[in-house]
């Protein structure tokens, strides 16, 4: 069924739930889904409406155009998208092909409601397994003296494929801090490791060192700052003493996939709010 998202965030007050109602009702839009969350440290609300398309009177542009008064007079950072349109994901991976291989086969399963536009690596160890699926391969080796020329060529794939979304499916690399700007809470990483707990490289080495029982990934949007955006999913899996490093790595390879995997769906799904260095995932 076509739905149309609108997806809100502002400063709580008395009044938000019911002017949107009323606005919907008003235009006879029939809500399939409507979550809600009032943030009491924060004081801020967080909504989001899933309205059957075939319900109301207009397209996507006119319902735009008859909410804007509302979300300016509630002060919103608001967002309406139509689920006909299928947001364009770029997919960049190095050598490990557990988290690109699963992101491929839920896509290829129509799991992931998306288009997978290309793939970019620093290594061309995957091209064989990507083209399969016929999709664009890029290999663009990164110079560790010298990254600056591998990055621009980064950027300039990402906008030629008029990418929305960008996942780091196990990419090896530190993305530059203009990268992580410009696409703000649009680049979605998975780390191997329970954050904020062993940020950096080789996470499981740290973990088995600290004797953990519980090793984890954490999918989340990239920041300048590493391994500290805000966080969309994680979950973990129990280890013991008897276990080595190379099981606590076989053991997490289980768990990136299904985190980032379900990570990326509920970014496609307009399911992720972000507010500060914090997210709200309905």
């Amino acid at each position: 069924m076509r739905t149309f998202r609108l997806v809100i965030s502002c400063p709580d007050r008395v009044g938000i739930v019911a002017k949107v109602s009323n606005f919907l009702a008003s235009h006879n839009g029939w809500i399939t889904e409507a979550s809600h969350h009032s943030d009491n440290l924060s004081d801020w609300f967080f909504m989001r409406h899933e309205i059957r398309a075939d319900s109301l009177p207009f397209g996507i542009e006119a319902l735009r155009e008859a909410f804007a008064p509302i979300a300016e007079e509630f002060s919103m950072d608001w967002r309406i998208t139509d689920t006909e349109q299928k947001k364009r994901v770029v997919l960049m991976a190095s050598r490990e092909s557990h988290c690109l291989a699963d992101l491929l086969h839920r896509w290829h399963s129509d799991e992931l409601d998306c288009e997978i536009a290309c793939v970019i690596s620093n290594h061309d160890d995957l091209r064989s397994m990507v083209e399969w699926h016929g999709i664009p391969y890029y290999h663009v080796p990164v110079n560790p003296q010298d990254k600056e020329p591998a990055f621009a060529e980064v950027s300039r794939l990402v906008k030629q494929h008029e990418a929305e979304v960008v996942v780091l499916a196990r990419y090896m690399q530190i993305l530059p801090p203009e990268l992580c700007r410009e696409y703000a809470h649009k680049v979605i990483n998975i780390h191997h490791s329970f954050l904020p707990s062993f940020v950096g490289a080789k996470p499981y080495h740290q973990a088995s060192l600290r004797g953990v029982k519980l090793i984890g990934a954490t999918c989340h949007y990239v920041t300048e700052e590493l391994d500290a955006g805000p966080i969309i999913e994680q979950d973990v899996v129990r280890v013991s003493h008897s276990d080595s490093i190379e099981d606590m790595v076989r053991f997490g390879r289980d768990v990136e996939k299904m985190v980032l995997a379900r990570g990326l769906r509920y970014h496609l799904e307009d399911r992720v709010l972000v507010h500060g260095n914090k997210t709200v995932v309905f």
